[in-house]
């Protein structure tokens, strides 16, 4: 494969392209500050001794896909209703990474995402380079299997296009054979088609944007392999591969078929599994190589309201069957690593994805999502301003909680201890306007400043079980006379959530009960902001977020 670089240069100029036609609003254009990148202060998988350890994401990237490109390695992931979604990382060495794009900033259909859509959305995608292209392969699991395509990785990608449409069509992996036939293989989702475990593999066209049939069922893993799901499509040695985990986001194992015809018969053998380690599930993931020779698997580990975190396992072949992390019984079956060797590649700067956010930049950190399709209302980048303006918008008449809101800004937990410190000004016009800091899951609690009877007041709230109609409950309330205020989240181990304020950020006071944090619909823990308000109003309050700033927990 030729060498393919990332081209930066190409960012500016596609946003204010993309801003000027419409095609996307400034609330989700990526930044354009090319020499800024912050180290995390939380989460650093580079021992810098020339070893790693894992997780090389303690991030919420769900069922992970990677392609290497000349010496680049590129990942994307599900984001299911988040938005911008299927980010894109870039890497040079496997271990360090950084977030450079989205490939999909609306979602469609966009009549139904422009509401939340917890959990549905974007499934597993696949990552593949085809002919001077980069391919990435979605499932949405209620409308089929769509397409987008960029000449750079930063993008610009192109319009999703429905390759193959059905209800329950999820985790396709596309294959282009030696004789430049194409192929897709892709699993079924229990919950819409109403059967599960079964992978089909069918005929496509070379330009890989439409599937020539049904396909062939080329395995069925409902007897030994239950939930058999997340398939990726490889070849080697004359072989046929399908990589595909099955027994379980939690409690399952990494399983691999092959067969030297595309539909089979495909033998199979169980290659990863949690052995005597502590990482449950290790599986659905990527299998890459190096330009060395070297071949490395990178997967994911469920860990609760963490979400789906990031490992990378050495790999190597035996008798043509892969071995993953470290076979310690010499059955062919390995368990994950906890630190080892980094790949022999050129040695690289530790990087991060994107946390803190001094909002300086006239576009919004990659790092932030919403939970629907965004509206240019909802907020503003400023720039030079150094501040993101986040409006006040109106509750729907048939407010039950904020798990119906769309314009959550919200940015995925980067360790398993940590804490954000914010500081705003409320622009608060009148009663019934709320700024909240929030912790948001299946059940949330946020820290606030409302106006109230014409007076400033700090709230915190929580809610249990919003997925189901849960109230909203009020912990604490305290009058505020500022309108600029400071608030502080700390998490601990087990995603124990404390919230406390201060009106000069340095005195801080807790505020509410501790709270234990639990994952979103198919994803982990988020925190951010909403700006909600009572009503509809031709002027409604705002608030200016000065800083986002994500550090150690203090003793």
């Amino acid at each position: 494969m030729g060498k393919q670089k990332i081209n930066r240069k190409k960012i500016v100029p596609f946003w204010l392209i993309a801003l000027f036609a419409g095609i996307v609003s400034p609330a989700i254009a990526q930044s354009n500050n090319e020499n800024k990148q912050d180290i995390s202060q939380v989460w650093v998988a580079d021992n810098g001794d020339g070893t790693y350890k894992n997780p090389i994401l303690h991030t919420d990237y769900s069922d992970p896909d990677v392609v290497r490109v000349g010496d680049d390695f590129y990942m994307t992931a599900s984001s299911f209703n988040c938005i911008p979604g299927l980010p894109v990382l870039h890497s040079t060495d496997l271990v360090n990474w950084e977030l450079i794009s989205y490939a999909l900033h609306k979602q469609p259909p966009f009549d139904v995402f422009d509401k939340p859509q917890h959990g549905n959305g974007v499934w597993a995608p696949c990552i593949r380079f085809h002919k001077g292209e980069y391919y990435i392969y979605y499932p949405d699991p209620d409308f089929g299997i769509y397409l987008t395509k960029a000449k750079d990785p930063v993008g610009p990608w192109s319009e999703p296009i429905l390759v193959k449409e059905g209800k329950g069509l999820i985790d396709p992996s596309p294959l282009w054979d030696d004789d430049g036939k194409a192929y897709l293989v892709h699993a079924f989702a229990g919950s819409r088609a109403g059967v599960k475990s079964i992978l089909v593999v069918s005929k496509m066209s070379t330009d890989g944007t439409k599937l020539l049939d049904d396909g062939v069922m080329v395995f069925d893993g409902g007897q030994n392999h239950p939930t058999l799901e997340g398939p990726k499509f490889y070849k080697r040695n004359e072989y046929y591969y399908i990589f595909a985990p099955a027994g379980g986001v939690s409690t399952g194992w990494q399983l691999i078929m092959r067969s030297k015809n595309i539909y089979g018969p495909y033998d199979s053998k169980v290659v990863l599994e949690k052995g005597k380690t502590a990482v449950n599930g290790p599986h659905q993931g990527a299998w890459v190589d190096t330009p060395s020779g070297e071949d490395w698997f990178i997967h994911f580990q469920n860990k609760d309201a963490y979400g789906r975190i990031v490992h990378l396992q050495p790999m190597s072949w035996k008798n043509d069957w892969p071995v993953m992390g470290i076979d310690l019984d010499g059955d062919g079956i390995g368990e994950p690593v906890s630190s080892y060797k980094k790949p022999d590649l050129p040695k690289g700067k530790v990087m991060t994805p994107s946390e803190s956010d001094e909002f300086n930049e006239p576009s919004l950190g990659l790092q932030w999502q919403w939970h629907a399709n965004p509206k240019i209302t909802w907020g503003f980048p400023t720039g030079h301003m150094g501040f993101y303006r986040l409006n006040c918008f109106p509750k729907s008449d048939d407010y039950v909680n904020l798990w119906e809101t769309p314009n959550l800004l919200l940015q995925k937990f980067p360790a398993e201890e940590f804490m954000v410190t914010t500081k705003f000004t409320f622009n608060n016009h009148f009663d019934g306007e709320e700024i909240g800091f929030v912790v948001m899951g299946e059940s949330y609690q946020f820290i606030s400043l409302k106006q109230i009877n014409e007076k400033l007041k700090i709230r915190v709230v929580r809610c249990d079980n919003a997925r189901k109609n849960g109230a909203e409950k009020e912990l604490f309330e305290h009058g505020f006379k500022e309108k600029t205020v400071y608030f502080r989240l700390k998490v601990k181990a087990g995603a124990v959530c404390s919230f406390s304020y201060s009106a000069d950020g340095e005195k801080f006071t807790e505020a509410g009960d501790n709270f234990n944090a639990v994952p979103g619909r198919w994803i982990g823990a988020k925190v951010g902001f909403f700006a909600l308000r009572d009503g509809v109003i031709n002027n409604a309050g705002s608030a200016d977020i000065d800083w986002f700033r994500i550090e150690k927990t203090e003793e």
